[in-house]
């Protein structure tokens, strides 16, 4: 080959691998991974002994390899609090803080796993871990039988991903990017916004089943009809789910990849190549799912605690505050890339968070929860799911032109401020009536 083809050829064989080392990233990862560090490995490399240099190397990339790690004394703080029985609201604090870093090593963690097994495969796993945290707060809450709890927070969840974090995320990015475009892809929202709605739907119709049985308008052949359709209504939901991992990791994959980040020249870490090994990233994968199922229990049995203590509703503290801290890390990745005018990446991390936990979270607790003998439904009572219904058809509204600005971020804010209010307000009554 003479030097003229090697000069054509070598730019193309650089994009080419450019293009294979992202391939299979997912905005949720991107977001994640504007959330990192370099670590100084230059005391690592003094230590004589090979194998200590080398599991010290691994556990500073683990645990020092974040932004966050500031806030990892507080997953010590909780165990001690939890033996030392420094107070319920105590530990319910210290183990929600503790989730935020816990979450972003969790998507690091699946990443560096993607980088062996490929990017099926490595999808398959974001969208198992993506929302671990939810996966594992609800299967605590219904050990325990605290239904409201699992639906609430999966709510809130969705609610969060959809307002707060969008709207916080167009609204400053609208405002650090004055007088310039902001476009993004709308086919991606279409999936998604489509994905909502189907699960909205199906959340619906139990709902809409009662109601129509007790104004007498229909009978139905038992007691827990709304039980068993709620339960068909989750299969349907897991099976639409499945499809939409298959046009998102098969066929129509380039919809979802996300845009390269340009090297902005500050602490950003380059994600070209694997930092860990794939057995120490499988072990440490394990050892972290461990502690967030440990902060998780104590999240869940120290909610009621924690509401007496501020006087606050169950409901609120479960659709709103719960969310917020539980998805800080990914959130503050999604208005990080808005400010650099990336809307396609955070318009996959609030769109993709929300129609996971609404298509494949929420119908796992309820066929979970069937395995298990505890009675929960698809039915999230009128206000809640009315408050999910209007969040999804004001997101699809605001996203139908492609393009953004801040007062569209600020119309989204401004709903969720009025979903916050209303169950701020909101006292759920007993089964005696009583407030």
């Amino acid at each position: 080959m003479d030097s003229s083809a090697v000069a054509v050829a070598a730019p193309l064989l650089e994009a080419g691998g450019k293009e294979m080392r992202h391939l299979g990233r997912t905005a949720h990862n991107m977001s994640s991974s504007s959330l990192r560090k370099k670590s100084d490995t230059s005391l690592v490399r003094k230590v004589p002994c090979a194998a200590l240099r080398g599991f010290l190397s691994t556990l500073q990339e683990v645990l020092f390899g974040t932004k966050l790690f500031v806030l990892f004394p507080a997953v010590l703080l909780a165990v001690v609090a939890r033996y030392m029985r420094f107070g319920q609201v105590w530990l319910f604090v210290l183990s929600l803080i503790g989730l935020i870093p816990l979450a972003e090593r969790l998507s690091f963690l699946t990443e560096q796993i993607a980088f062996y097994t490929g990017p099926t495969v490595g999808g398959l796993l974001n969208a198992t871990f993506g929302n671990v945290t939810e996966v594992i707060i609800a299967l605590f809450a219904l050990r325990e039988g605290k239904i409201t709890v699992v639906k609430c927070s999966l709510l809130g969840s969705i609610l969060s991903n959809l307002l707060l974090v969008l709207g916080t995320s167009l609204f400053f990015g609208g405002l650090a990017n004055l007088g310039v475009e902001q476009p993004y892809d709308r086919k991606q929202a279409d999936v998604s916004t489509g994905l909502l709605i189907l699960g909205v739907l199906c959340q619906s119709m139990p709902l809409m089943l009662r109601y129509a049985v007790s104004a007498g308008e229909h009978a139905v052949n038992s007691d827990d009809s709304g039980l068993v359709l709620s339960r068909a209504c989750s299969v349907l939901m897991i099976l639409a789910y499945g499809a939409y991992l298959y046009f998102q990791l098969k066929t129509h994959r380039q919809l979802f990849e996300p845009q390269e980040v340009e090297d902005d020249g500050d602490d950003l870490v380059s994600e070209d190549e694997a930092v860990l090994g794939f057995t120490s990233a499988m072990v440490w994968l394990a050892v972290m799912t461990v502690i967030t199922a440990l902060l998780s229990e104590y999240v869940v049995s120290t909610i009621e605690a924690a509401s007496k203590s501020w006087e606050l509703s169950v409901s609120f503290i479960s659709i709103i505050l719960i969310p917020i801290v539980g998805n800080a890390a990914e959130h503050a990745g999604a208005i990080i890339f808005a400010f650099k005018n990336k809307l396609d990446i955070t318009l996959g991390v609030s769109l993709g968070s929300a129609t996971q936990i609404s298509m494949f979270v929420v119908p796992l607790s309820v066929l979970v929860a069937w395995v298990m003998g505890v009675p929960m439904d698809l039915d999230f009572n009128l206000l809640e799911t009315g408050s999910l219904f209007l969040a999804i058809l004001v997101t699809s509204f605001t996203l139908q032109d492609g393009s953004s600005h801040y007062l569209k971020g600020l119309l989204l804010l401004l709903c969720y401020a009025v979903i916050g209010v209303c169950f701020f307000v909101l006292r759920r009554r007993s089964a005696d009536g009583s407030n």
